[in-house]
Order: C-alpha cells, then structure tokens, then sequence
C-alpha cells in the first residue's frame, strides 16, 4: 500500500551548510506522526522542503504517491498540504478572521469558506469572540490557537505543525494537544516537529528521531517512549548501568 507522505533519502543545504542529510520517513492516512529531536536537527527544514518553501538537493517527497519536491509551494498548498510554522507567522495588525481568511486564499468557495470558520470557531471559541480583534493583541496560546486555524482553513488533508508548544503554558500545551486528537479522529493526517517529546511521543501512531539530518529512530509512539536512547536525550530520564 502507497504511504499517504513518503520521504525518501532527503538531503537539504543553506549553502555549503547540509541542514538534512539524507532523512527518510512515512506518514499513512488518518496517522499523528511526530518528528523529534535536538534543536538544529533537521526537523525545520524538513517541514519547510515538504511544503515548497526550501528545495532539496537530492531526494524524493511523494504524496499519495506524487512527486511533489520540485513543485512551487501554492501547488503543494492546492494538493492538500497545510504548514503552521515555527513562531506562528501571523500577521499581527489584522483581525482574526482576515487571518483566517488568509488560509483559504486560494479557495473561491464563499460558503464553504464561511462553514470553515464557522469549524474554526467551534475548535477555538475564544477567536469566534475575538474574531474582530488584531492578532497581535492575543497571547501566545491564543495565535497558536489562530495559526493552527488558518492552516485548516485551506482544508488540508495532511496538516504539518512546527513546534506548537512552543512558549505556552502546559493548560494551554494541553489545550492544543486535545485539538490535534481531535483533528485525526475527524480524518486529518498530522506531520508534527515538537520540542516537547514527552506530550509528542504520547499522541503519536508513529514517530522518528532526527539527528545531526539524518532519521536514526523509528517507532510508534509507545515504543520511543520506552526506549532508553530516548529517554535519556530527549525526555530527561537518566538511564542506569
């Protein structure tokens, strides 16, 4: 069976500088699949490449069979592939829905762009009260809130989310954790880079560990949980002799 997102032996510079070398993984349909790491690893970049915005120097990126790695990122967008990236990128001086809106921009559907809010208001109902306010005026858990909004709003079928943690409380952390459930049991796929491996590895069907670029790990949630390595790099949990 065709793997929903496949990266096959994917490599990716800055210049001279490899960030990537040679990653490989698989996403199935309806699957939260985490990828975790040291901060510089390669988890990023490799969202970034996924979603048009690097291109990489060799490798492969197949979706639903499709090579899609050398394609411009409004096409990746139009294939179903949705990116909240690291730090939000909202645009602080419009209002929640231009926001939103946003996302769907390259959508000509009013009414089911309308039936999208009306889902994103539902998610999150602080932004449904506060959907005439300026982003920049929200705290932190608040623009997760709406930058994870905005990437549903193009109705993805794989939603990519980088680091979405990052900064929030751990009511909050939860708070968006129990959304991404939520999202897989409605039928979205979930590629998800998160600092915090502990909450990551615990929602996760599949997982992979990225270090110096390259996948050195691999296993469902559970089983990156229990492993030694990684509770000694990544969760904090000294491991005996």
């Amino acid at each position: 069976m065709t793997p929903f997102l496949e990266v096959r032996d994917l490599t990716v510079a800055y210049g001279a500088i490899q960030a990537v070398r040679g990653v490989s993984f698989t996403v199935e349909q309806g699957q939260i699949v985490s990828l975790i790491g040291s901060n510089g690893a390669g988890k990023t970049t490799t969202l970034r490449t996924i979603s048009g915005l690097l291109r990489p120097v060799s490798g492969e990126i197949l979706l639903d069979g499709t090579p899609i790695h050398r394609r411009p990122a409004h096409e990746i967008l139009g294939l179903g592939v949705a990116h909240s990236p690291e730090g939000r990128r909202l645009f602080a001086r419009m209002t929640v829905e231009e926001n939103l809106r946003l996302g769907a921009y390259t959508r000509r559907d009013e009414a089911g762009i309308v039936a999208d809010l009306d889902r994103v208001y539902d998610l999150f109902p602080v932004l449904g009260e506060r959907r005439r306010n300026k982003a920049g005026l929200f705290s932190g858990g608040e623009q997760q809130m709406l930058a994870i909004g905005r990437a549903l709003m193009s109705r993805p079928k794989l939603l990519m989310l980088d680091e979405p943690s990052m900064g929030l409380s751990p009511i909050m952390t939860q708070k968006i954790f129990d959304t991404v459930r939520g999202l897989r049991a409605d039928g979205t796929t979930v590629l998800l880079v998160e600092q915090n491996a502990l909450a990551a590895l615990a929602l996760s069907d599949r997982a992979y560990v990225i270090d110096l670029g390259r996948t050195t790990l691999t296993g469902t949630g559970g089983e990156l949980l229990a492993d030694p390595r990684v509770q000694e790099a990544y969760l904090g949990e000294g491991v005996s002799s």
